[in-house]
């Protein structure tokens, strides 16, 4: 199976003054943008230079594109590492010859215009990641394939038959408000309001829901408060 690691856009939010810290309402459905308290009063001091593209800023000295290609190549999964580029990010797309992966160009339309685009290029089933989730472990990774009933990867000669089923991972939502990290799309799931973590199996439509409480898959680095509370994780 192989792995898109989502880095096309320059994140014009980690830009913008964190305005809505100390909210601890969240969004239902996506609707809208909620951000919880970072911590140690962290706000837009926090904002990344307009010269650096989203996948780049730095998590403990390391890049979160590196950090998270760093994880998938520990994990056991067997198979291409890709870099989903675009336009947007044109600094990104150079990094990728630094690392091991290979460099899957999309036109940059968005974040969904742009999977659908690279899974038409690499093929199902496919592990999915964003870049702004700079804490992802290898025993994330492998939990999620096992999870998926992919525990070896690509399907080799003979092992055809091996069933694989879509997985999104995702946290409850009061996790990330009481980590202080920010909270963006939510859905409601046996009367909990749950947020997706963006590490996913794709195969087909249909998605199993993985529930996990780790604090290193509730940040998405989406916003000044975030990037340091995944310093304050990292370290």
């Amino acid at each position: 199976m192989d792995a898109l690691v989502m880095c096309g856009g320059r994140g014009t939010r980690l830009r913008k003054a964190d305005s809505s810290a100390g909210s601890d309402a969240t969004p239902l459905n996506g609707a809208g943008d909620t951000d919880g308290t970072p911590p140690n009063g962290a706000s837009d001091a926090n904002a990344t230079p307009p010269d650096v593209e989203k996948p780049l800023v730095e998590i403990c000295g390391r890049s979160m594109l590196a950090r998270v290609v760093d994880a998938l190549t520990a994990s056991s999964l067997d198979g291409t590492i890709h870099a989903v580029v675009s336009p947007q990010a044109p600094a990104t797309a150079e990094r990728v010859a630094d690392l091991p992966a290979s460099v899957v160009e999309t036109p940059g339309e968005g974040y969904v215009s742009d999977l659908r685009s690279a899974l038409t290029s690499v093929g199902r089933p496919a592990l999915t990641v964003p870049a702004d989730l700079p804490l992802l472990a290898p025993e994330h990774v492998d939990d999620a394939l096992t999870r998926a009933g992919a525990t070896s990867g690509r399907a080799d000669a003979g092992a055809e038959d091996v069933e694989v089923t879509s997985l999104t991972v995702c946290v409850p939502a009061v996790l990330k408000q009481r980590l202080g990290a920010s909270v963006d799309t939510t859905f409601e799931l046996a009367g909990r309001t749950i947020a997706p973590t963006g590490l996913n199996v794709v195969v087909g439509d249909d998605d199993t829901v993985a529930l996990t409480y780790d604090a290193r898959l509730a940040v998405n680095v989406n916003r000044p408060g975030d990037v340091s509370l995944a310093e304050a994780l990292c370290e």
